[in-house]
């Protein structure tokens, strides 16, 4: 379409953009889809044209149609992690084109793409790949102030509600595209400081990040190049640009206004930000060009400058009581973001010269600061809401001066102890002093509120740094005493005199946000008693009754401290109840038993709390894990599994409920096994009293370790294209600044299974109660597995039953060689019956692997597995081949027996019987068993066989050595090929990897079951022993690819049945073999079963949810089937078992695929199966419904047939494409429905066989 001939197109471009606009606007995501792949392919004809429009084209209908995200989804077959193909290619196509504008329209349009991005709402996934492909641009001087602006709304607008790892990765991409695009003569450093600004340091731009380095080699590369400021020009001539930028904007920054009536407010946080990390990188700059120099003492001259300014402020702080109230604010802010910042590099701190040096020149006016912070807490300088702002700037730096004074080893513990005294007395003070006024005063009400939050990082502090030595202190015995007895939850009353004089703009104001202002007040509260308790957990008392000799009231009486938790449940908003949550974990273990009633109550509102909470908050992940602890405690589960009372049924109701929110909250599974397992797996010792080993509650909830072992689900489209990008920014590694800086959270759901694994292996079979536990888990996997089975016989490759059953028979062989001769003894029979249930290939190699690897360890046990062989060949059916698979490994088996010919007689005589069997599939696999088994005899010269060996002999070579290329010998091939039988070790190939990566792929298992051996070495929170050897898979497994064998679980006609093209007069009607597997994958069966009988493999889908007679669906089974229909969807797979449906289906619904859609799913499998490509045409009398004879029918076509009485409903009329009708002569107003669809579905298969006879 879009060839040239000399130089000309044969159609003018704004033809194809046309066509290209169409496919953009379709309704079909699709159509889209290939709209767009199309486009961006056209790099490679190197036919990409050179209108003007074209640019206009790509800024607007291009990229409208990019903004959808789920043109981002991997492609059929590509890896996790891996680049979505839409990705790779907009990369080559911005590339390719860029290359081929004039370097004067590059500027502006890459200053259309970037504000395009701006211009609306995008998701976090498209905007992630267009900065991807914006840093793939080569370098060049394309984009000025404006494009730097418009990469700066881009941070500041466009992405501020995405993920956040996706969000950090965006970031860093649009930095390299501003570092590798922007044109430096074009821009001034205050414009380059105010767009990095904008990049937030806890998702993108840290210290020590390869992103920080490159950004320090452009400044330093460049430094000189920017445009310069007015300002600059003429000062500081001997300085680079950049020190000279930083030092006036150091000044300008403490700069402040002549005095007058100071704003009660906070400057605002962006500057102080801005000035901070420019200092830095500037710094790092300096130290870049130093790196190599000899006069070592002389590159923190330029640091030293940097600070002077902000140390000259601070050193005055504590003397001079005349300092603007502005300015003393921006240089606690700016000391704030320097430490922060600078603190965050990763690297080692002693190793960081920049760092080292900042300690050292913040030392010298840290007793000024304390002085300053001290005064302003204590005094009643703060006496608005909005000097609340002021008191939290002053408490952060206090903390980041202690863990300041603490990595540096200063000489400040006097000071520390005299602030941490003074403060604390006088906070007491303040909290303690009754108004003289019966109406409190807002300033006074300011001061408690100030003193509570002081008091709060006192106790933080003495809690968290014990190294102070802060507990000798008598301030801090005094503030005990205080916290223990003052009122939990007193609301702080609102001060009257502000109503009063609500003219005033800062006391009006001051009125604004007073209910959260009590709710700090509490919280600070909760969070000084949770310092307390903690303290003095050992001696709270089990009752009120006891007596202490401690004089501590909330540590005396918990029921009533208790009861005071649950009000401050119900008043405190949810970002605050999280040290409420803190000090019921220590007060519930010692309730339980005493005050059964009151700890289920506060089961019951912590729940209500995260129930109402989002997982986009951050505070939900928090509060959670604050009330897992609380439910989940070892000594909690202990208690209430002792009593098996209310508490009991209550735990295990959680379970149920946090499990179910799992399903829609990725993470919280997570969060509940790490926190159980990690508790539980410490204990080692044998003790049988639940109170003094914690291991025995993983007995006693096992149902939660269950759940995990098959936990999984099903992802929406949408919600596995996020979790794909996602691991896709993960797999960029340390390349990508994002996964450096980001908190790892541990949310994908691989890891539930991953711990629950790693706890297992942990087990040691040679301790009592683990052995008494993984019996106890083995026997309820099986029974799940039984339950699995019964409750649903057929099931689809890769379904949900699928999954979970292949997951149980993972954790199985997890844990068989935990397993003792007793046990196998008792389980055994269990095991041998999976064997003969319809399960996917995944499961039946898992199956046959766990049988090999029991007979291998216990030979005794033989007898049960050759009675396998001894069912009626009804009941065994194809399922035999399972038990013949395992004979294929005999030479394992036998390897730990003394006689083997005894057994190998047995074996012979069990195969040759199958050999003979009229299924094919059993025929090849009793071959392959024969083959093995033969070759042992001959091996071990078993004389007894000598009169078999020309038969055996004979039959084995006619297999191999078959003449022409017939299926039967392709099929042989295949077979012996395959990994199972050709590759595969049962014992060199026990690990990890094998377990849950190789064998899931190379059976073709979907690619979310796969979970990677990185992942179990990611997941640190449950360590394996470092001798642990059951990690890897052996190369030559690894490297396989999954085989084009078709299992015998796909149906016994999928392995092709010789053809018979030589028999060419007898009766043309096809008579099926009896089919003998109902566990198909019958996509796969319908295509092996057309190549067979040489018919059509058609793109019909008869829709027929909305019938319920049981013989008109067996009606439209047998004529679907006739016709070649590629799927017939029915409203419950029930009706396959009605005699009436049998009657009239004559066995039809084991060649066609059969799938169950319920008429209230109708909705949403119509527009999937349109976003797929297909027309929805409906058989009905409408006012616009098509002639029969008129219409003619796309390939990809959907037939929706209508229920017998009510046709086809209103809602889904709307869905439709298009309706067609049967023209009718006679007087009845309607055919059967079985009779319209057959008519229907044979005018399809007419008008395809007619089309393909014209390609022929």
């Amino acid at each position: 379409m879009l060839l040239k001939m000399k130089g000309c197109w044969l159609f003018h471009p704004s033809w194809h953009m046309c066509i290209y606009k169409r496919m953009f606007e379709s309704e079909n995501k699709t159509i889209t889809k290939e709209g767009v792949v199309h486009f961006l392919e056209l790099h490679e004809a190197k036919c990409i044209p050179d209108s003007p429009g074209f640019s206009e084209f790509i800024i607007g209908p291009l990229m409208d149609a990019l903004s959808e995200s789920s043109l981002y989804s991997r492609s059929p077959g590509q890896l996790i992690g891996a680049c979505p193909p839409i990705g790779i290619k907009l990369q080559k196509f911005l590339v390719a084109y860029l290359t081929l504008l004039p370097e004067e329209e590059k500027s502006s349009f890459l200053l259309k793409f970037i504000q395009k991005m701006t211009s609306r709402h995008w998701c976090a996934v498209p905007i992630l790949f267009l900065s991807m492909a914006l840093a793939c641009i080569p370098a060049c001087k394309a984009l000025g102030t404006e494009g730097l602006h418009a990469l700066r709304d881009v941070l500041q607008c466009t992405m501020i509600t995405h993920q956040i790892l996706l969000r950090g990765a965006a970031q860093c991409y649009l930095l390299q595209t501003a570092m590798n695009l922007v044109d430096v003569e074009k821009v001034s450093l205050p414009e380059v400081s105010s767009f990095l600004a904008c990049l937030r340091p806890e998702e993108s731009l840290r210290r020590g990040t390869i992103l920080w380095v490159e950004l320090c080699s452009w400044l330093c590369t460049n430094d000189g190049h920017f445009r310069k400021s007015i300002k600059c020009d003429l000062e500081h001539q001997e300085r680079s640009s950049l020190s000279t930028y930083v030092l006036t904007l150091v000044e300008d920054y403490l700069k402040t206004p002549p005095s007058g009536r100071e704003s009660c407010f906070m400057p605002d946080w962006f500057e102080a930000k801005l000035v901070a990390t420019v200092i830095l990188l500037a710094a790092d700059v300096e130290e870049m060009k130093n790196k190599h120099s000899e006069k070592i003492n002389t590159k923190w001259i330029e640091l030293k400058a940097f600070l002077y300014p902000l140390l000259d402020v601070l050193l005055k702080l504590g003397t001079n009581v005349y300092i603007p109230t502005l300015k003393a604010d921006k240089s606690l802010q700016l000391l704030l973001k320097l430490l922060q910042t600078c603190s965050l590099k990763c690297s080692n701190p002693q190793d960081d010269g920049v760092l080292t040096f900042l300690w050292k020149c913040v030392e010298t006016s840290v007793d000024s600061v304390l002085d300053f912070v001290l005064r302003r807490l204590t005094t009643g300088d703060l006496n608005t809401v909005s000097d609340l702002d002021r008191c939290n700037l002053y408490l952060a730096l206090v903390s980041e001066l202690v863990n300041l004074s603490l990595n540096i080893g200063w000489k400040k513990g006097l000071s520390i102890w005299n602030f941490i005294s003074s403060l604390t007395n006088a906070s007491i003070h303040s909290l303690q002093e009754a108004s003289s006024e019966q109406e409190p005063k807002l300033e006074e009400q300011i001061q408690k509120v100030v003193s509570m939050a002081s008091l709060t990082v006192v106790c933080e502090i003495i809690d968290q740094k014990p190294e102070l030595q802060l507990e000798s202190l008598q301030p801090v015995e005094t503030l005990k005493r205080f916290i223990s007895s003052a009122q939990l939850n007193q609301v702080l009353k609102k001060p009257s005199s502000i109503e009063e004089k609500s003219s005033l703009f800062e006391e009006s104001t001051s009125c604004q946000g007073w209910g959260k202002t009590v709710a700090c007040y509490i919280h600070d509260q909760w969070v000084c008693l949770h310092f307390l308790l903690k303290k003095y957990q050992n001696h709270i008392p089990q009752s009120e009754d006891e007596t202490l000799e401690l004089s501590l009231p909330a540590v005396q009486r918990p029921r009533r401290t208790f009861q005071s938790a649950l009000e401050a449940l119900t008043v405190l908003p949810s970002e605050q109840v999280l040290p409420v949550f803190h000090c019921m974990k220590v007060l519930i273990p010692k309730l339980l038993v005493s005050s059964e009633t009151l700890c289920i109550e506060a089961f019951d509102l912590g729940w209500k709390i995260i129930s109402s909470l989002s997982n986009t908050q951050l505070i939900f992940w928090s509060n959670l894990k604050a009330f897992v602890q609380v439910v989940f405690d070892t000594e909690v589960l202990a208690v209430a599994a002792s009593s098996k009372g209310q508490a009991y049924a209550k735990i295990r109701q959680m379970i149920s409920r946090l499990v179910e929110m799992s399903t829609t909250r990725t993470g919280v599974f997570n969060t509940v096994l790490s926190y159980c397992c990690q508790s539980w797996v410490l204990s080692t010792s044998d003790d049988t009293h639940i109170s003094e080993n914690p291991f025995l509650n993983a007995g006693e909830y096992s149902e939660l370790l269950m759940e995990a072992c098959i936990f999984g689900t099903v992802f929406r489209r949408d919600q596995r294209l996020i979790q794909d990008v996602h691991a896709f920014v993960e797999n960029l590694g340390d390349k990508c600044a994002a996964n450096v800086v980001t908190e790892s959270t541990n949310r994908d759901e691989h890891y539930v299974r991953i711990c629950v694994i790693k706890f297992l292996c942990l087990l040691d079979e040679s301790n009592n109660l683990h052995k008494m536990f993984v019996e106890d888990i083995v026997t309820k996997l099986l029974d799940k597995d039984e339950l699995v089975s019964k409750t649903r016989t057929r099931y689809y490759a890769n379904s949900l039953q699928h999954r979970v059953k292949n997951r149980l028979w993972q954790t199985l062989l997890v844990l068989l060689p935990k397993l003792d001769q007793n046990f196998l003894t008792e389980t055994l029979d269990k095991i041998l019956q999976a064997g003969f249930e319809n399960n996917q290939a995944s499961v039946k190699y898992l199956i046959e692997w766990i049988i090999i690897l029991i007979l291998h360890k216990y030979p005794q046990f033989l007898s049960k597995f050759w009675d396998c062989f001894c069912y009626d060949e009804e009941k065994l059916k194809t399922s035999i081949c399972t038990f013949l698979s395992v004979l294929s490994h005999f030479d394992i088996i036998l390897q730990n027996t003394s006689e083997k010919k005894p057994v190998l007689k047995k074996a012979l005589i069990v195969v040759l019987q199958w050999c003979f069997n009229h299924n094919f599939s059993v025929r090849l696999y009793a071959l392959i068993a024969l083959k093995k088994i033969w070759g042992m005899c001959k091996t071990l010269h078993v004389e007894e066989f000598e009169a078999l060996t020309p038969v055996i002999e004979s039959s084995l070579h006619q297999v191999e050595n078959m003449h022409g290329t017939g299926n039967a010998k392709r099929n042989w091939q295949r077979i012996q090929e395959h990994f199972f039988f050709a590759t595969f070790h049962p014992l060199k190939d026990y690990s990890l990897e094998t377990i849950f990566y190789t064998l899931p792929r190379l059976s073709e298992l979907v690619e979310d079951e796969w979970i990677s051996l990185c992942k179990f070495t990611r997941f640190t929170s449950i360590p394996l022993p470092s001798t642990y050897q059951w990690y890897h898979s052996r190369a030559e497994l690894l490297d396989l690819k999954p085989s084009d064998w078709s299992q015998q679980d796909k149906g016994s006609n999928s392995v092709e049945m010789d053809n018979q093209t030589e028999w060419t007069d007898v009766q043309k009607k096809i008579i099926p073999w009896k089919n003998s597997i109902p566990d198909l994958d019958l996509e796969l069966v319908f295509q092996d079963r057309a190549a067979k009988l040489g018919k059509s493999n058609s793109r019909l889908i008869v829709v027929a949810s909305l019938i319920d007679k049981p013989t008109n669906l067996g009606g439209l089974c047998r004529t679907s089937e006739i016709f070649g229909a590629s799927a017939l969807i029915v409203g419950s797979l029930r009706y396959i078992h009605d005699k009436q449906f049998q009657q009239l289906s004559v066995s039809a619904e084991q060649w066609l695929p059969l799938l169950e859609v319920k008429p209230s799913q109708l909705v949403e499998y119509l527009q999937q199966k349109k976003m797929e490509g297909y027309t929805i045409i409906g058989v009905e009398q409408t006012a616009k419904s098509s002639d029969l004879t008129e219409y003619c029918f796309p390939e990809k076509s959907l037939l929706l047939l209508g229920n017998e009485h009510e046709g086809i409903p209103v809602n889904l009329i709307q869905l439709l494409d298009v309706c067609v009708e049967i023209p009718q002569q006679g007087i009845i107003r309607s055919l059967n429905v079985h009779v319209s669809g057959a008519l229907l579905i044979w005018e399809y298969t007419r008008q395809q066989m007619i089309k393909q006879k014209q390609l022929k």
